[in-house]
């Protein structure tokens, strides 16, 4: 059941859900303080409707029924006044502010978009996630864009544990890729609107091979998700100059880093050795770090 980041969903999802479905979420997102305490009636008339299109609706968001919807509503409203921020007052940022302000709005937005997401995450669904790619002998990522860039970024985290993974952001060397997995393998595919066709295409030849087929993707009802076995949702708050697709890197990583640590959980002597190891590796390409009284010696001559 989802029971947390209700409104964050909505502002994602609602242009994806039929009209009755969306003049609904409409009138909560319009007033989600007014929603939490309206009755079932009292909201089907505000949008429109009726109780029975809105019980659809709650359902449809994976409640059981209007009362469920309300409390979650209520506690979202509770925990968003408690940590809101001086910047949801205005967050349009125009040509002439000031760094700092702008500093506020987009960490503001960064930070309120990770909370939502970290809320909205499936606990179990991730954990599955990382069990399998403890246990892969192949985890392919793919990845467009900014989506790229947190699947690069979860390759070479992986690469450094000893898991053998690819990033492929070619889109037939990804289907390629997704060919040789079998059963017990893995593939992410990550995309903000979960609308990349190659992505779709990455996950559905991952399934026809027997892997496990995983979608990061802030549409829960997207193609990209049609196509996986496991879905996790991230969250966005746009900025002006930042859109939605650039906005959700910060989400995407969160996720990703997450199944990271709990891999890494899993497989703790094996990270660990491996740490060891690179950290070898690397150790002549690091500057020494300066003698204490070659410190002291170079601050009594700068007195």
């Amino acid at each position: 059941m989802v029971n947390q980041g209700v409104t964050g969903r909505l502002r994602m999802e609602q242009s994806t859900l039929p009209d009755a479905l969306q003049r609904v979420a409409a009138k909560i997102l319009e007033d989600p303080d007014a929603a939490a305490q309206a009755s079932i009636v009292d909201l089907a008339e505000r949008a429109g409707t009726s109780t029975a299109t809105v019980t659809r609706f709650c359902r449809t968001l994976g409640f059981s029924g209007y009362a469920a919807l309300r409390v979650a509503l209520a506690a979202e409203n509770g925990r968003a006044a408690q940590a809101r921020w001086e910047t949801d007052i205005d967050k349009e940022i125009e040509p002439g502010d000031p760094l700092d302000r702008v500093l506020g709005v987009v960490a503001g937005a960064d930070s309120r978009a990770i909370q939502e997401t970290a809320s909205q995450l499936d606990i179990s669904l991730v954990d599955r996630v990382a069990e399998a790619v403890a246990a892969a002998g192949r985890v392919e990522l793919f990845g467009l864009g900014s989506s790229g860039t947190a699947a690069r970024e979860m390759a070479f985290r992986l690469e450094r544990i000893r898991v053998p993974c690819w990033f492929r952001s070619d889109a037939h060397a990804a289907l390629t890729g997704a060919a040789l997995l079998r059963s017990g393998d893995v593939a992410i595919a990550l995309s903000h609107s979960g609308r990349t066709r190659e992505g779709v295409e990455v996950l559905a030849e991952a399934r026809d091979q027997g892997a496990l087929a995983v979608a990061v993707t802030s549409f829960s009802r997207s193609p990209l998700a049609e196509a996986a076995d496991v879905v996790l949702t991230t969250a966005v708050h746009e900025t002006t100059f930042r859109l939605a697709a650039l906005s959700a890197l910060h989400s995407q990583l969160l996720v990703l880093d997450l199944i990271y640590v709990a891999v890494a959980q899993r497989t703790f002597e094996r990270t660990t050795e491996a740490f060891e190891v690179t950290a070898r590796a690397v150790h002549a390409h690091r500057l020494a770090d300066e003698p204490e009284h070659h410190r002291r010696n170079r601050s009594k001559e700068q007195e």
